[in-house]
């Protein structure tokens, strides 16, 4: 059993993809309200070894040496990867183990304005960071940063992290309605987003619950929409969870264990992660899927968002 890597699991945007977890959940910059992981235990801008350099090459080493290679190598999971002191180090590994393996980065970018966090991803071949707002207002609402993380700071970050990265650089803007959907802040967010200049933005909405009640997704009219009115290149619209079930790694005995549990009693996707033996982002893959299905509804309580039979 790993501690540290979790899958590989289908990913919509990088196929079968290995996930190393650099932080405990949930370490982070940012306590979004859209996040799927849950709210944020631990909000700091402070980097450090998190988990320790040893313990997860010792875990990349008996996955190299007794599994097939996936398509990437994902650093993402329960928090900020980039909290990290060690990511630099351990991404050196990866590239001088399996160089033929593309890595990518999962990351909010809110310390792309370190210089040296910058330099530590110049060896990926991905990064994938966010930008959810156009003012710092919205900032505020959405993303909720630790209290000495500037937003115009963080985009200027974005940009010089694109003026020194040789990598493909593509920018998740993920919208939610009644917080960033009014036509003023998508036209602040064009004008940054065309500052920064991504190799492709990605506009994606809720797929889950959130970590505040009633949040609600964009509706695929209203993606579409904003990808017409912006005059921005390659701008795409994630394909929605339920194609997942179609990649051959989506297991039923999964899908089933999960049923069968909140059958019983209602789970949060903590405690799902724990009964079946999963990182939570890979039973997240598996809830999607079966929300979509309309097979599993939701119910907020104190604890959190909790899992249930579909109830018609």
């Amino acid at each position: 059993m790993y501690y540290y890597l979790f899958g590989p699991v289908p990913s919509r945007r990088l196929g079968m993809s290995l996930g190393v977890d650099l932080v405990p959940r949930k370490v982070c910059t940012l306590d979004c309200v859209y996040c799927e992981v849950g709210k944020t235990s631990k909000l700091s801008l402070e980097r450090k070894e998190y988990i320790p350099y040893d313990k997860i090459i010792a875990e990349l080493k008996h996955y190299f040496q007794n599994n097939p290679d996936p398509d990437y190598i994902t650093f993402s999971g329960s928090g900020e990867p980039t909290l990290n002191s060690r990511i630099g180090d351990v991404l050196q590994f990866i590239k001088e183990q399996k160089p033929e393996i593309p890595v990518a980065v999962l990351t909010n970018g809110s310390l792309l304005y370190d210089k040296k966090v910058r330099s530590e991803l110049m060896k990926a071949d991905v990064v994938l960071p966010s930008l959810d707002a156009g003012s710092n207002e919205v900032f505020q609402k959405i993303n909720a940063p630790a209290k000495d993380l500037n937003f115009e700071k963080y985009v200027q970050g974005l940009v010089d992290f694109k003026s020194e990265f040789s990598g493909k650089i593509w920018l998740e803007v993920f919208i939610l309605p009644d917080y960033n959907l009014e036509k003023e802040e998508l036209g602040r967010m064009e004008k940054l987003i065309a500052r920064i200049n991504p190799d492709s933005v990605q506009l994606n909405t809720l797929d889950r619950p959130g970590t505040v009640p009633n949040l609600h997704s964009a509706s695929k009219e209203e993606l579409l929409e904003i990808k017409k009115n912006w005059n921005l290149e390659n701008v795409e619209i994630i394909s929605s969870a339920v194609e997942r079930k179609d990649i051959q790694s989506y297991r039923s005995d999964t899908e089933t264990a999960i049923l069968e549990t909140i059958s019983r009693r209602p789970c949060t996707n903590q405690d799902l992660s724990k009964i079946v033996g999963l990182h939570i982002n890979e039973i997240n893959k598996y809830l999607d899927v079966l929300e979509a299905e309309k097979k599993i509804s939701t119910i907020s309580q104190e604890r959190g968002v909790f899992y249930q039979p579909y109830n018609k």
